[in-house]
């Protein structure tokens, strides 16, 4: 092999290297990202079975999005059995600093998504879009940093359970607080 011919071979590999390296570390950084959202979208859905387990012992559980407009409760909720409530895993460990439960030491927990969406939104007359609502959760909950999907969710979670309305206009979906006394009919335009 000439030197020459040996020369280019090695530029060839030295590009080819670099290109490697420069895709290898793109993807390393898609991962990341996708593994954030999963993390988050994970507490969202323990908050979710949270909630489930707390309203598990109600006698008629399709009268719950009632019972958000101020009526009685029914029944009251069955305790979470403690010995087996739930495991502690690695990942819950050190997501909540290696405290078992929330309450056990005096320690409170941050309020749900949706209860600080709801709050937002009954700062409001009018309609506001999910973006909006991000936005402003990002400004006064430095500490929350939800993805725009998760914010999405919820809010149409929100909207499951009759708290709040969903409004279309054109391609635009807003959403308001359904106020005591008000309907929580679908969608309206």
């Amino acid at each position: 092999m000439t030197r020459e011919s040996a020369d280019t071979l090695r530029s060839r590999y030295v590009v080819q290297a670099a290109s490697d390296l420069e895709e290898n570390r793109r993807l390393q950084q898609e991962l990341t990202e996708r593994i954030k959202v999963l993390q988050q979208e994970e507490a969202l859905l323990e908050d979710i079975l949270s909630l489930a387990q707390r309203y598990e012992g109600f006698a008629d559980p399709s009268r719950l999005p009632e019972q958000m407009r101020d009526e009685p409760v029914v029944a009251k909720a069955k305790p979470a059995p403690r010995a087996a409530s739930r495991r502690t895993t690695p990942a819950r460990t050190a997501r909540t600093g290696g405290a078992g439960k929330a309450g056990a030491k005096g320690k409170s927990r941050q309020p749900l998504l949706g209860d600080l969406l709801a709050e937002l939104l009954g700062q409001y007359e009018e309609p506001r879009r999910a973006k909006e609502l991000r936005d402003e959760l990002l400004e006064k909950h430095p500490d929350r940093n939800p993805t725009p999907q998760v914010v999405r969710n919820t809010l149409e979670s929100l909207v499951a359970k009759g708290r709040i309305r969903r409004h279309k206009r054109q391609r635009s979906v807003m959403y308001t607080l359904v106020r005591p006394g008000q309907g929580a009919t679908g969608d309206t335009d």
